[in-house]
């Protein structure tokens, strides 16, 4: 099961449906060293040797504590290993979140990830569009395709990104990936606290499916696991697996055009997010689901 990154592009990547997302590989807060570091570097050799070739990350995890675990658990790195990094924020030693897209400050974390991944090209990168501020985003992407041209980027994507905003961006040149919140359990914007507003997928997916846009779901458990959905369970105990797993297939279920990146910080938790896969829900159950 797999999914086609810049379809239309002289250099699309083939990725497996389903990814990678190390946020929580990182402390408390999505800041700091990991509490059990060889288990985090563990994770990234299983998830790789189980199949996964797509990993999402960010230099302001940590602040760069995934680049560099992502480099010393899997470089040399696999020749399909496609890397995903974020840009457009940073964090201060408060652990807050704020806003790093001037086009200075896009060059300067695009090289700050090649550095910390050992690469000389990313091969895709998500501008993060981050509320309130105050520069342009047409400023901030057009940097974003200027780093393209210059060779850094080799695909360009959009994170937490409005449907105008989206609609804005594929005018002015390609847009492989969008990166927005979406789940199960929530699939419409709201407020959240890493960064204030976040936009949802539900409201970009018709655009993405219509495109053949790859939708990068984040959060997808993270918000929907709280809410202990009677439907979810129900459909767990059917196929006798996970409240997880059931929310992972939805995703995969949903539409073809999603690609899942669950995150976890256990070795166990990642097996069982993969075995998700393997489930086969009906129409019925995905009307059930709703």
């Amino acid at each position: 099961m797999s999914i086609i990154i810049a379809k239309n592009s002289a250099q699309p990547l083939e990725v497996r449906r389903m990814g990678y997302g190390t946020m929580r590989l990182t402390g408390p807060h999505i800041w700091g060293e990991p509490a059990d570091r060889n288990e985090a570097l563990q994770i990234l050799q299983q998830a790789v040797a189980q199949g996964v070739n797509f990993i999402d990350t960010a230099d302001y995890y940590g602040e760069d504590v995934t680049n560099r675990l992502i480099a010393e658990a899997l470089y040399p790195y696999n020749k399909d290993l496609v890397i995903c990094t974020k840009v457009g924020a940073t964090r201060k030693p408060d652990k807050s979140w704020v806003t790093y897209n001037t086009p200075q400050n896009l060059r300067d974390s695009i090289d700050n990830n090649l550095r910390t991944l050992k690469l000389e090209q990313i091969s895709l990168v998500h501008f993060r569009v981050m509320p309130h501020s105050d520069v342009p985003f047409d400023e901030s992407l057009s940097a974003m395709f200027e780093l393209q041209k210059e060779g850094k980027i080799l695909h360009v994507g959009l994170s937490n990104i409005s449907r105008e905003d989206l609609q804005k961006g594929m005018t002015m040149g390609s847009i492989a990936t969008v990166e927005n919140m979406y789940g199960h359990g929530q699939r419409t914007s709201m407020d959240n606290p890493y960064g204030g507003l976040t936009n949802g997928g539900e409201e970009v997916l018709d655009i993405c499916e219509q495109n053949h846009i790859p939708l990068i779901p984040y959060f997808s458990l993270f918000n929907s696991l709280p809410k202990a959905d009677s439907k979810i369970a129900e459909i767990a105990k059917k196929y006798d697996v996970t409240e997880a797993q059931v929310n992972l297939a939805w995703l995969l279920h949903k539409s073809p055009w999603i690609l899942p990146i669950p995150g976890t910080s256990s070795q166990a938790h990642l097996k069982e997010n993969l075995l998700a896969v393997k489930i086969e829900l009906t129409q019925a159950d995905m009307d059930y689901l709703g």
